[in-house]
């Protein structure tokens, strides 16, 4: 996300959904099944299927390989709106075995198209409840939380003696004027949350109104996540170098800690904070690919990745939350990470019913 090159790879998540976030048929691609043999065989490998931004630890992998007995191959197939959009198109016949990085914005155009084989994971009994479907799990597993939040640049706020904003109605007030930064809600994953976020907390009938006098407040869109908090924002390392000067940003609850685990020397705060009040839950999911050439294998990998030693490595890993009961946040991620007690959440039928109007009527109301 921010430094090196793990980092880096944890924010293609957070730099785009695509124009496929709003529209399939945008992605050409040629269907291929993945070399691991016939449906439920004993094929000694099991190919995950996956967006950029996943990262496990080589000596966890190993720990399932090891045990299982199979052999791990990830493919990264772009972001997570392209890797979804790709799973549609090669459904019935899937690059792999399991698919992960589904997340609650995106997730009904998936169960819709039938890409999942239903399949209840080992262990999602011990999944929080609140990270659970109303309904059932419908054929998926959630694996991870995040939120997406506007996050602010410490210095700037006690240089001006200015509080920061800590809720959504702090943004368009005067003293914040010019100040925020978000992402393209039709290209970018955290600039469709926060404007999910809106329609969350002001409704159906009164988002768009937020969203003017956001607008009237000089808030400035980017293209995606990268440019905006390592070339606008000016509390990020990244945007000190590019001399930012917007010191909000739509980003995400666990970027405090990543600022201060790849800063050198560590500092001992973090040097940018969270306004709790606007933020946007994500989930993200993992389900066995209708078609499997591996089904046996495929589960196995889902069993594991809601383990207690797959879920402890992902927050340093991936910059997200677990979701099972028995999982422990590392102390750095603890100590430097934000707690959001009441997010705004959305069903994904409500996402799926509205999302390519939402996105529209943000485009017109905002970029034009």
């Amino acid at each position: 996300m921010f430094f090196v090159s793990t980092t880096k790879k944890a924010s293609v998540k957070r730099a785009s959904v695509t124009a496929v976030a709003v529209g399939l048929g945008l992605v050409a691609v040629t269907a291929c099944g993945s070399d691991s043999g016939s449906k439920g065989s004993d094929s000694k490998s099991v190919t995950l299927v996956t967006h950029d931004s996943f990262n496990v630890s080589k000596s966890v992998l190993k720990d399932f390989e090891k045990t299982s007995g199979y052999k791990v191959k990830i493919l990264e197939d772009g972001d997570a709106g392209q890797a979804v959009n790709k799973a549609i198109l090669s459904k019935g016949n899937p690059q792999g075995d399991v698919f992960f990085g589904v997340d609650n914005t995106l997730l009904s155009r998936a169960l819709d198209n039938g890409v999942f084989e239903p399949y209840e994971a080992k262990g999602a009994d011990m999944v929080l409840p609140q990270y659970r479907l109303a309904g059932g799990e419908k054929g998926v597993t959630p694996i991870d939380s995040g939120d997406i939040c506007v996050n602010y640049d410490k210095k700037y706020f006690a240089d001006k003696k200015l509080a920061p904003p800590k809720t959504l109605d702090d943004l368009i007030k005067p003293q914040y004027k010019n100040l925020l930064v978000t992402e393209n809600a039709s290209t970018s994953s955290p600039g469709l949350g926060f404007v999910l976020g809106t329609a969350a907390k002001y409704g159906d009938d009164g988002w768009e109104s937020y969203w003017k006098k956001l607008k009237a407040n000089g808030v400035k869109v980017v293209d995606g996540w990268e440019q905006a908090y390592n070339e606008e924002f000016s509390g990020s390392a990244g945007g000190k170098k590019a001399k930012g000067d917007r010191p909000l940003v739509v980003s995400y609850a666990s970027s405090p800690p990543v600022e201060v685990l790849y800063a050198k020397p560590q500092p001992k705060e973090a040097p940018t904070g969270v306004a709790t009040g606007t933020c946007f839950r994500q989930i993200e999911y993992a389900g066995l690919l209708k078609g499997a050439k591996n089904e046996k294998g495929g589960k196995a990998l889902l069993d594991f990745m809601i383990s207690k030693k797959f879920q402890d490595d992902m927050p340093l890993q991936m910059f997200v939350n677990p979701v099972v009961k028995a999982a422990q946040t590392p102390e750095l991620f603890r100590k430097f990470g934000v707690t959001v007690d009441k997010p705004q959440t959305m069903a994904p039928k409500k996402i799926a019913d509205n999302r390519e109007q939402w996105v529209k009527s943000w485009t017109s109301l905002v970029l034009k």
